[in-house]
């Protein structure tokens, strides 16, 4: 028997690989198919069914294009309603994978659809739970996803479905069953994952604060909703591509692979009105970048923040990316729906440079540089990290401007300011200026290594110590 969990840090996305006596299931696979085609070959073994635990949010599945190249069915729990041919599992159907058996535990909550599949080994005995999104480590699925779709949910509604899910499918299993959640920590799916990806049952009913064995149903739907967060503008349409089907992923990463001179860039930017993306480093696309463009550094959260950014999933793209790095920068877009990239700069921005084209530049200054300015004159920062981290603590002459609520944090900017911006390390800080620098704003200097670098310089006056209008001596 072969369990093996396959994780994507950017998606904080688990999908598994089981393998017994020559045949294997993949379960909630990624949108890019050929890892588990190439596994399965190398291992002599075929695919035999591919399983979903439900219409996922945060990403498009590779279930489509996996179930074409392979043969093998799709698997859905009971009331999913997908656009195109699959198995439509009963509560309780059983699905035979070589010696080992995976039964269907329809466990509605997360969204009404929602299946774990209970992994039974070659002497019947449970030893895995493949919880999708109904059971994370440390957390249980977010119940406000689905009325997005489906307008007579409520949220409460739906924790009181997960509520009995928990309570009458999982929590009675032996202790010993492995919880293989389809998610980790930094993952919209939830609000309190652990950084473990995998757990005991049994652990899980100690230290789950939504699998106490004490709580009231109301006590439960109250915790569960509770400090939620929106959910991404992204989200209810990605549900939209799982259940309607979407373009092959050989086709997007073809048309999103097309070579452009600086010419021909410049001139599909011109005619199109597509976004420029550049996935460089923060620092290095600052220091240089095609005018108007915007940067969301392909070596951070990548998939998620495009999907908070940029709102229209069919939108145009071309890339500037670090050489050799397309095909990534064009997969990780698909990962999220993003299929309408239909080109990227040959050379790089350097190539760009190199043609004597037009560039634009964002000002960046360290943290002992905004401290020597701050002590000669007051000056206006603009701190984008979350509400949560600015009130957990700031620098007491900051305002709070969340990136994830730009277009209501840039109501507050006065384009004829100068700003300095920050957020945890440089990352969101630099995705925030280059979006309003397109947008008109061009008073916005970044500050390097963002609020960690101010903290560690000890040279300005936060929120957990005595607020006032001068820095610490």
């Amino acid at each position: 028997m072969k369990v093996e969990q396959i994780y994507t840090g950017c998606l904080a996305q688990g999908a598994y690989y089981i393998e017994s006596n020559g045949e294997a299931v993949v379960i909630d696979p990624l949108r890019e198919v050929a890892p588990y085609i190439q596994k399965a070959a190398r291992n002599g073994a075929t695919i035999k069914y591919v399983l979903e635990t439900h219409f996922h949010a945060d990403f498009v599945s590779g279930h489509l294009d996996l179930s074409k190249k392979t043969g093998a069915p799709i698997v859905y729990g009971p009331n999913a309603n997908p656009a195109f041919e699959a198995i439509i599992a009963k509560d309780g159907q059983e699905f035979k994978v070589g010696a080992l058996t995976l039964r269907v535990l329809h466990t509605p909550g997360h969204t009404m659809e929602s299946t774990c599949y209970l992994l039974l080994d070659e002497q019947g005995t449970p030893t895995g739970l493949f919880s999708g999104d109904t059971l994370f480590i440390g957390d249980v699925g977010r119940p406000d996803l689905a009325q997005k779709v489906a307008s007579d949910l409520t949220q409460e509604k739906l924790a009181s479905y997960l509520f009995d899910s928990l309570r009458n499918k999982i929590m009675p299993l032996p202790d010993s069953v492995i919880v293989y959640p389809a998610h980790g920590a930094g993952s919209a799916c939830g609000k309190n994952m652990s950084k473990e990806t995998t757990d005991t049952l049994g652990n899980q009913k100690k230290n789950n604060y939504a699998l106490r064995a004490d709580m009231t149903k109301e006590e439960f739907i109250k915790e569960v909703t509770e400090g939620l967060a929106a959910p991404p503008a992204y989200f209810p349409l990605n549900v939209m591509m799982n259940i309607q089907g979407y373009e092959s992923i050989d086709k997007v990463l073809e048309r999103g692979q097309q070579a452009m001179s600086p010419e021909a860039f410049e001139a599909a930017a011109n005619e199109t009105g597509a976004l420029i993306l550049d996935t460089r480093a923060p620092q290095t696309f600052a220091a240089g970048f095609v005018p108007n463009s915007i940067n969301i550094g392909i070596d951070g959260q990548f998939a998620p923040w495009v999907g908070a950014m940029i709102p229209d999933i069919k939108q145009e793209i071309l890339l500037v990316c670090d050489e050799g790095r397309e095909e990534e920068v064009v997969t990780r877009l698909a990962r999220v729906g993003y299929d309408h990239t239909i080109g990227y700069l040959k050379g790089g921005f350097a190539a760009w440079k190199q043609a004597g084209k037009e560039i634009d530049q964002i000002q960046s200054v360290d943290a002992d540089l905004l401290a020597a300015i701050l002590e000669k004159q007051p000056v206006d920062i603009l701190d984008v990290r979350k509400k949560s981290e600015y009130l957990s603590e700031h620098i007491c002459q900051a305002e709070n401007t969340p990136l994830d609520v730009i277009n209501e944090s840039m109501a507050q900017i006065d384009k004829n300011k100068t700003y300095y911006v920050h957020c945890a390390g440089g990352y969101r800080s630099m995705i925030f200026t280059s979006i309003l620098r397109a947008r008109g704003f061009d008073k916005l200097i970044d500050v390097k290594g963002g609020f960690k670098s101010i903290k560690d310089s000890g040279k300005f006056n936060l929120s957990d110590s005595t607020c006032s209008s001068t820095l610490k001596n």
